[in-house]
């Protein structure tokens, strides 16, 4: 990718230039994003994650978000489609959760402070699609009582056998039923040993013995081949992520050692989801580092990986790069604004008609989006929809760079009202043909907000 030219650049972004401009992760910049738990459903990877509020002193969440992506560079927001407010049973602590489908119903677990006992308890909501809508399916906790009851995974086997594993700092296993909202039999609390997960259950732990590992919380289970794998956050604080295998789902498990070492990303805790999209494995994983961010500011990452031949997991490092795109993206189709691989300074905001569209737009800010494929003609018209209340201000779609050539530019003019959209076009110019990357950069007065995006395309 070709550096710009620094005098395209605010002067504060400057500055982070080089820490920055060739970045993939973290794959959300709009919002912190927490606790990433991946889907495959129907060509689609979506991705349901924990969202950290900004300028917390604890994990004060609040909701859970949704995105997807089909080449893994380009993520939509589909905004937040559980909240607290989802269950009438609990008053706080949005923490990790995983969906799943099972006969057309998408369930999703979920962990959260209960009113009922004054201790974390793990709920279910469902829905008809992967984006929701969402509610709570019991109206109770699926169990609670515990401060140990949170971040739940779950998976069904190949025989249709559904399990849940959930805890901090002890495990605990349940067999769900088809239903998907009830337990086949007891909650079980699984027998941590050296063996299994790097050290005993946290009461046989003695300070005197250096243990191997230890299981902190986050497990998350998942099968490949023959082989059952529990990944889980381990070593305490701060925490870097392990795992065990067996020939079960249910154990007997074996400690295989370290999977993402402890690095410095800015967070002390850790949690990951993997999953297998077009031919490639991924770790989903979270950082603090999108600014502003820390250890309760996360945003998710993603690397890809290959498992070793004898099935086991290789170690896996974060990076600032992220991944390659495996498709490429339509631009004579209406593409949604908050579809983007990568963005500076911009935020998403949900409107009950026109969906999420792209808000808090200042000079100097910017989306970009990847592997954009035109074909081999040129188009002759780039289209958007915009909304101002007052100034408005300009789009400059540039090629491959935030400095790159201009191929298209629309004057955004005062539409009335923030949510008061206009649909705008313009000609474009030069060649462009073939797959470029394309930055979409907002001109205008500086200090004030210019327009909202709602979604933008090409035509012939």
């Amino acid at each position: 990718m070709k550096r710009p030219a620094k005098k395209l650049l605010p002067a504060a972004l400057v500055l982070l230039a080089p820490a920055w401009l060739e970045a993939q992760n973290p794959i959300v910049q709009t919002c912190y994003t927490s606790d990433p738990a991946p889907m495959v459903h129907d060509g689609t990877l979506y991705l349901y994650t924990g969202h950290d509020e900004e300028r917390a002193d604890f994990f004060w969440m609040q909701e859970w978000r949704v995105y997807s992506t089909e080449d893994m560079v380009n993520w939509t927001d589909h905004g937040s489609p559980l909240a607290i407010e989802s269950f009438a049973w609990a008053d706080d602590r949005a923490w990790a959760s995983q969906c799943i489908e099972r006969n057309g119903k998408f369930y999703w677990y979920v962990c959260l402070h209960s009113k009922l006992t004054n201790a974390m308890a793990i709920g279910v909501a469902v829905g008809d699609s992967p984006t929701g809508p969402f509610k709570d399916a019991l109206g109770k906790p699926l169990c609670d009582g515990s401060w140990d009851y949170i971040d739940p995974t779950v998976f069904i086997d190949d025989d249709g056998r559904a399990f849940l594993y959930w805890g901090n700092p002890h495990l605990y296993l349940a067999e769900l039923n088809e239903d998907m909202v009830s337990f086949k039999g007891d909650v079980q609390r699984v027998e941590q040993t050296v063996e299994s997960f790097g050290a005993p259950n946290p009461e046989k732990r003695t300070k005197e013995v250096k243990y191997p590992d230890t299981y902190t919380e986050g497990p998350w289970l998942c099968k490949r081949g023959d082989n059952y794998y529990l990944l889980y956050a381990a070593g305490g604080v701060p925490e870097h992520i392990a795992y065990s295998m067996s020939p079960s789902p249910t154990g007997p498990w074996r400690y295989m050692g370290e999977v993402m070492p402890l690095q410095e990303t800015g967070a002390f805790t850790n949690h990951v989801g993997v999953a297998d999209y077009k031919g490639n494995s991924y770790l989903f994983y979270h950082t603090g580092k999108l600014p502003g961010g820390g250890g309760f500011g996360r945003s998710v990452a993603v690397e890809r990986f290959e498992y070793n031949a004898d099935g086991t997991f290789p170690l896996i490092y974060a990076t600032d790069e992220g991944v390659d795109p495996v498709g490429t993206l339509n631009p004579y189709k209406r593409t949604e604004a908050e579809t983007m691989a990568f963005s500076r300074g911009v935020k998403s905001e949900p409107n009950a008609t026109t969906g999420i569209y792209i808000a808090d737009i200042h000079d100097g800010d910017y989306l970009k989006v990847r592997a954009v494929d035109f074909g081999h003609n040129s188009p002759k018209k780039f289209h958007v929809a915009a909304a101002s209340a007052r100034r408005g201000g300009t789009i400059e779609v540039r090629l491959d760079s935030i400095g790159g050539t201009v191929v298209a530019r629309v004057d955004v003019p005062s539409t009335g009202g923030w949510e008061q959209w206009k649909r705008l076009k313009s000609d474009t110019s030069g060649d462009v043909s073939g797959v470029h990357d394309l930055y979409f950069v907002f001109k205008g007065r500086k200090g004030c907000k210019l327009f909202n995006l709602d979604w933008w395309k090409f035509s012939r």
